[in-house]
């Protein structure tokens, strides 16, 4: 039975290609599957077969601490040339987001304290 590998929703297309090459490497078979026009299935890797399924883990295992650790790195670099996005510039590139954000929390915020808040009149 297919086991599930790696789900590929929201994963950038470098590193769905870097999966695909470390399995191809090490000659693990597997399929994709997309959402489809009506995004109701699951953009995904697939393993066949069980026999390659744990070396199949282990390969996903190491690639992503060494794929965690580089990402760390460039936002470290990024961070030391000043050029990683504070609050103010993520701002200006969202503003309409971000102060969604702001009144959700502000709304979530009212709706949990003003039961408190009613007690103490």
């Amino acid at each position: 039975m297919p086991t599930l590998l790696f789900k590929l929703t929201h994963v950038p297309d470098e590193e769905a290609q870097d999966i695909r090459n470390l399995l191809s490497e090490n000659d693990i078979r597997f399929y994709e599957t997309d959402a489809g026009f009506w995004r109701v299935g699951l953009d995904a890797i697939w393993v066949p077969d069980e026999t390659q399924l744990d070396q199949a883990r282990e390969l996903m295992r190491a690639y992503q601490i060494e794929r965690t650790a580089r990402q760390k790195q460039n936002y470290a670099e990024l961070v030391e040339q000043g050029q990683a996005p504070d609050l103010w510039q993520k701002f200006r590139a969202q503003p309409v987001r971000f102060v969604g954000f702001i009144l959700a929390i502000v709304f979530v915020l009212a709706l949990t304290l003003i039961p408190f808040l009613m007690l103490m009149y």
